[in-house]
C-alpha cells in the first residue's frame, strides 16, 4: 500500500511520456536476448528474466545479495515502487506520476547530489507477489542511464535460511564511456543499494522478533 507521506500524484502528466513508455517496453520484448551467467543457482521460474535483449552499444550484468533475513521481509521492501529510497540511498526522493502502483506505474525519482545525474523517469513493467519478481525501465529524466532496464528477483537461500537477492540491467554505454566503464559504475550502484536492502531487511527482522 503507497504511503500518504510518499504518493504524490500529479493529474496533468504529459500523454507523450506514457505513451515513450509503452512503445519502449514493446520494442524491448521484440529483441533478441543475451543470458547473464550466475555463480549462485537460480531457479528455473525466474533465470528467465535475467536473460537480456542487448544491443551493439549496451551493456548488461548482475548482482546477488544473499541476506538472513526471511523472503517475506526482503519482498515487503522491495516490491514497494513508490518508495525505493528506503534501501537505495542514491535517491532522496520518490514521487508517483501517473500510476496507482500497478503495471505501467510512472514514478519521478530524484537522486542525492554528487552523481551525475539529476532524475530518473521510471515505469513499473513487471511486479509478481507469487514468483517475487519486479522489474523497471528507465523513460525520461535527467541522466547519463538511456534506456535502463532492471529485474530483481528472490528466492529462498539454498541452505534453508534467508533469502538470495538477484539484480540484473541492461543500459545504453553513454557517449565517451567503455562497456567496462558502464558495467562497473552501474554494478557498484547496484550493489550498494542490495547491500542496504540486506542490512534494512534484516533490522526489520531483528525489531519484529524484539516486539512479539
Amino acid at each position: 500500500m503507497p504511503s500518504s507521506l510518499q504518493l504524490h500524484r500529479i493529474n496533468n502528466i504529459d500523454p507523450t511520456t506514457v505513451a515513450v513508455a509503452a512503445t519502449a517496453a514493446v520494442n524491448y520484448h521484440k529483441q533478441s536476448r543475451t543470458p547473464l551467467t550466475c555463480a549462485t543457482p537460480v531457479p528455473d521460474a525466474v533465470a528467465s528474466y535475467h536473460t537480456h535483449a542487448v544491443g551493439p552499444h549496451q551493456c548488461c550484468s548482475m548482482v546477488v545479495q544473499t541476506t538472513a533475513a526471511a523472503l517475506p521481509t526482503v519482498w515487503s521492501v522491495v516490491r514497494r515502487f513508490d518508495n525505493p529510497q528506503a534501501y537505495k540511498h542514491f535517491l532522496k526522493s520518490c514521487h508517483l506520476i501517473f500510476g496507482d502502483g500497478d503495471i505501467g506505474t510512472l514514478r519521478e525519482v530524484h537522486v542525492v547530489s554528487g552523481l551525475p545525474a539529476e532524475s530518473s523517469t521510471e515505469r513499473l513493467e513487471i511486479l509478481d507477489d507469487e514468483r517475487h519478481v519486479l522489474s523497471f525501465s528507465v523513460v525520461g529524466g535527467d541522466h547519463r542511464l538511456c534506456n535502463y532496464r532492471s529485474f530483481t528477483t528472490l528466492h529462498p537461500s539454498p541452505t534453508g535460511t534467508g533469502t538470495v537477492v538477484v539484480e540484473s540491467y541492461v543500459v545504453d554505454i553513454p557517449p565517451g564511456n567503455t562497456k567496462e566503464d558502464t558495467r562497473v559504475f552501474v554494478d557498484t550502484i547496484v550493489k550498494c543499494n542490495l547491500q542496504s536492502l540486506a542490512q534494512m531487511s534484516e533490522k526489520l527482522t531483528n525489531n519484529n522478533r524484539n516486539s512479539s
